[in-house]
């Protein structure tokens, strides 16, 4: 995606276990002996659907030693290790649900944005990032707010360059503010400010300045 930023599909050699949205996996890069310890490895929230059982995505930034390994190592191609699921941040009510993301944090809430059904209601993602092109899945946040009237989404890109958010294949592709997310501007914005419930994922800095 640009600064060192990526979405990695895998293709497993048999069946995932059942996960639910929101649980995340661990990857290592090193070889694994079943009878023997679990390598060094890193977590990664599951970015696909549950009901695919014979696909897995993650995304992730290079932010430390082994993100940069990854980022030298992971070619179309080679095999690695995951171990999954693990994790309870699972989204267990759709009613007056607030959705807050920075960067690739959104991956914590993809594989529930994608099952999205009809009898979910009241669910609002604001999703900030640095740069437009950095807002990862929007194409899967554009099609489930252009058809869920449920489901409503803002971006929020730090730079003031908006034209990447376009979606020409969603003509009601949700509004892009500039600047940092902020709890000021989707304050308004939302139905029940003290009954919803919020979930936020995001780098640390983020997460301490919203909570």
């Amino acid at each position: 995606h640009g600064d060192h930023v990526y979405t990695v599909d895998l293709k497993p050699e048999r069946p995932l276990p059942r996960f639910k949205p929101g649980q995340f996996l661990h990857l290592t890069l090193d070889d694994y002996d079943p009878s023997g310890f679990w390598p060094e490895s890193r977590v990664f929230s599951i970015a696909s659907s549950p009901t695919r059982r014979d696909h897995l995505k993650i995304s992730y930034s290079v932010r430390g030693r082994y993100t940069a390994r990854m980022e030298n190592e992971l070619k179309e191609g080679v095999s690695v290790w995951v171990k999954l699921p693990y994790g309870d941040f699972v989204i267990s009510d759709t009613n007056n649900i607030v959705l807050l993301a920075g960067g690739t944090g959104i991956t914590a809430f993809i594989a529930f944005i994608e099952n999205f059904t009809a009898s979910c209601n009241s669910v609002f993602l604001a999703y900030g990032a640095r740069k437009a092109e950095l807002l990862l899945y929007r194409d899967v946040i554009n099609a489930r707010a252009c058809t869920n009237d449920g489901f409503n989404a803002l971006y929020f890109s730090e730079t003031d360059n908006r034209s990447d958010v376009s979606d020409t294949t969603h003509s009601q592709s949700p509004e892009c503010l500039t600047g940092c997310l902020s709890l000021e501007k989707i304050w308004s914005r939302l139905e029940s400010q003290s009954e919803s419930k919020y979930y936020i994922a995001g780098p640390p800095s983020m997460i301490q300045a919203l909570t």
